[in-house]
């Protein structure tokens, strides 16, 4: 099995991976069959990016802050442990954020949210499929969230936990202060979501496909991107189907 690796800036993440270039040596990007990735989740989520193209396997190792999509740290048996991998298959998100200075299309395998930029809060209409649903959402913002991501950004706000063979959508508000007692849907994985700002120039809001920001958006529409299902590589008993449940029950 060819191994390429990659590796966050991290001191932890670039001694891991000095010691394990000269254990297991390197088939580099191209030729490899899986890519390990060292580092944290936001590590994680640039390699997945990277991997649009050639679809490759990931197999990350915890050598960040948070580590959810990876396995933990060991320089022994790496190739037997790649061997037992179980895979999971996670897709992406498309955010075609929309700006007076012209369209930025970014990737989210995480969420894709919406932020107020000032101390105003943002003004937002949310329509599905071409319908509106509502109106006027008055808060510090809304995200789209995928089963992976459900456990991120989107439980810390109070949203679902989504299995994560589920062909579900997290649409989770943030602070919302209009209407109050609104805490989000769950919509089905090819659903249209369209999220317009209402007074951008008053009330400006930035769109964050993970960690990619676009400043001063006027409206972003979320999509699945059916065509971008990477694969990641978990030890067995540490898979992401497993974790994402333990969580539910971690109170």
């Amino acid at each position: 099995m060819k191994v390429a690796f990659t590796a966050s800036a991290r001191p932890e993440a670039q001694d891991a991976l000095r010691r394990l270039r000269h254990v297991y040596g390197e088939a580099g990007e191209a030729e490899a069959d899986v890519i390990v990735a060292l580092g944290g989740d936001g590590h994680m989520l640039e390699t997945l990016r990277s991997r649009l193209k050639d679809r490759k396997p990931v197999y990350g190792m915890h050598r960040g802050t948070v580590g959810f999509l990876m396995n933990d740290y060991r320089e022994g048996d790496l190739v037997e442990r790649l061997a037992k991998a179980e895979p999971i298959r996670i897709r992406a998100l498309v955010a075609r954020c929309q700006t007076a200075s012209g369209v930025v299309e970014a990737r989210a395998f995480n969420e894709v949210s919406l932020f107020r930029q000032t101390a105003q809060s943002a003004k937002l209409r949310i329509i599905i499929d071409g319908d509106v649903r509502m109106d006027e959402l008055l808060c510090d913002g809304i995200m789209v969230a995928t089963p992976a991501g459900s456990t991120a950004y989107n439980y810390s706000a109070h949203g679902p936990i989504l299995p994560i063979d589920s062909r579900l959508l997290a649409l989770t508000p943030i602070s919302a202060f209009r209407p109050r007692r609104w805490r989000g849907a769950l919509l089905p994985h090819r659903a249209q979501v369209r999220i317009e700002v209402i007074e951008p120039d008053r009330r400006p809001v930035s769109a964050a496909a993970d960690n990619l920001e676009t400043r001063n958006v006027t409206a972003v529409d979320i999509r699945e991107d059916g065509h971008a299902a990477l694969t990641l590589l978990f030890d067995p008993g540490h898979a992401l189907d497993e974790r994402v449940l333990r969580e539910q029950f971690n109170v």
